[in-house]
């Protein structure tokens, strides 16, 4: 050791660990999105398809992804929906898109037609790829040259515009000859929503990628969203495994939909049997049925209360402890998919639906909410913690902190001091947590000789037992009223 005179300084850890908290309600949606009406196009696909995109504004998600405002296109484009309800109608921020429709691959030719021109224009149509167009004067004619005798480009609408430039061999036809390639959405299936690992690019694709997105963005999703596809059986259930373990470790929930079009459910009494027997019955799953509509826009309900949680959230601090139910949606309408209305009275229908771990939306008291406190798991499994979904979700919220917080003394040595380091320090944070009315009573953390047989700590493994109440949601009030004759006696009274 250097030879040392004077005076010197040094530093002991802190014995108190400052709480590393997770989001709550950051969702991650899978699905579809047109790609050709991005900022840059069909470029650098490998950015774009099955790769997590992190957005928070409205302008920077429609930039990277593209964007339709026709809704009646979200179900080619189930992205746009998703965009479109978490920024303009509940402006929550941050979201993580994961789009699985490639280009590429997801695309139909379209035979050579000959196309109007009017105004030195001519309307191809949706979803081309540009870089396919080629264009003659007529069928079998030479190819024409682009940026010599047209342009290509999009209109407002999105659909693809033939520009015939001054000068050129189109210049002042009436007609022009167009062979091209679209992008057909139609062509994403299950399969490449639930993807998996891709020998050929060596890449992680679909529902597989939730698992890179903590090391990526070192962000904890909250939720996991699957428009359209999650009423696939196949899907919710890989939805719900990965939602049980992100990244292995992590918990989220996952919004599952149960489909109400031709297919699918369209009478009330008859969506718990679909559930049970598609086998949405999972305590980290909430069930959701039918859809909403707002003005001509229709919505996935698991799509605008993955926004509503959020909502909900930031209000308390982003602690996930009130239920998003009986809060309102952007709707003025619940409906099937062809956009039949449906017409739930609470107290019966709706209440029935609630009573089998579904939730839906009603209006009653205060415009359109919604209506369910319930995961898929009830009530098959009516454990409180399992069952109801701010419970659920604190339990969820709970861990994953409790996880990002100690991580940093994995593999420290197994000393007293340590273990109370680790004691002391989640207590705090329990504490506060009970004092701010987010847990009730006294919450604790104990390292007991019960939990924790000799045999395992000589191997290195640690057991803390965390005693923890968030509160249940008030789903039933009762007023008892009773008349009281007792207080009869008072009319004979004087004054």
């Amino acid at each position: 050791m250097a030879y040392r005179h004077g005076v010197y300084i040094s530093e002991k850890p802190t014995s108190l660990i400052s709480p590393v908290t997770s989001d709550s309600a950051i969702p991650v949606f899978v699905g579809t999105a047109p790609l050709h009406l991005s900022e840059t196009g069909l470029e650098n696909l490998d950015k774009k398809v099955n790769s997590p995109i992190l957005a928070y504004l409205y302008e920077e998600a429609v930039s990277k992804l593209g964007f339709v405002r026709d809704s009646k296109r979200w179900k080619d484009y189930t992205l746009s929906e998703c965009v479109y309800s978490q920024f303009a109608l509940y402006a929550v921020a941050p979201a993580i898109f994961i789009n699985v429709l490639d280009p590429d691959v997801h695309k139909k030719s379209i035979a050579g037609a000959a196309y109007e021109v009017s105004d030195k224009q001519a309307r191809l149509g949706d979803d081309v790829i540009l870089d396919s167009v080629v264009v003659s004067v007529t069928d079998g004619g030479d190819a024409l040259v682009a940026g010599t005798d047209y342009s290509l480009g999009w209109n407002k609408d999105g659909a693809a515009m033939l520009n015939v430039l001054d000068g050129g061999i189109l210049d002042g036809a009436a007609s022009a000859w167009a062979s091209f390639d679209v992008i057909d959405p139609a062509a994403v299936t299950p399969a490449d929503i639930i993807g998996g690992y891709n020998v050929a690019t060596k890449k992680y694709e679909g529902l597989e990628l939730i698992n890179s997105i903590f090391n990526k963005f070192r962000l904890v999703i909250g939720e996991v969203v699957v428009p359209r596809f999650s009423e696939d059986p196949s899907v919710a259930a890989i939805m719900y495994a990965k939602a049980d373990a992100v990244s292995g470790v992590f918990k989220a929930m996952a919004h599952v939909d149960i489909p109400c079009g031709a297919n699918g459910v369209k009478d009330y009494t008859e969506v718990p049997e679909w559930k049970n027997d598609k086998n949405y019955v999972y305590e980290k799953e909430i069930a959701f049925w039918p859809q909403v509509r707002l003005g001509e826009d229709q919505f996935h309900l698991s799509v605008q209360c993955a926004g509503l949680a959020g909502k909900v959230d930031s209000a308390n601090s982003g602690v996930p402890v009130e239920a998003f139910s009986n809060k309102n949606l952007q709707m003025d309408s619940l409906v099937l998919e062809d956009g039949t209305e449906v017409d739930l009275d609470l107290f019966t229908q709706a209440n029935y639906l609630n009573g089998e771990g579904i939730t839906t939306a009603v209006n009653f008291i205060g415009g359109w909410r919604a209506w369910g406190v319930q995961t898929a798991a009830y009530p098959a499994n009516s454990d409180v913690k399992d069952s109801m979904i701010p419970v659920r979700r604190m339990f969820n919220w709970i861990g994953n902190s409790l996880i990002l917080t100690y991580f940093q003394k994995v593999d420290k040595p197994l000393l007293k001091r340590n273990i109370e380091t680790v004691i002391d320090s989640a207590n705090v944070w329990l504490n506060g947590l009970a004092a701010r009315e987010f847990l009730i009573g006294h919450p604790h953390v104990e390292f007991s000789s019960d939990d924790n047989p000799t045999t395992d700590l000589m191997a290195g493994i640690v057991r803390f037992h965390v005693y923890a109440t968030p509160p249940s949601a008030m789903k039933e009030i009762e007023f008892i009223l009773e008349y009281d004759v007792a207080q009869l006696a008072t009319l004979f009274e004087t004054e």
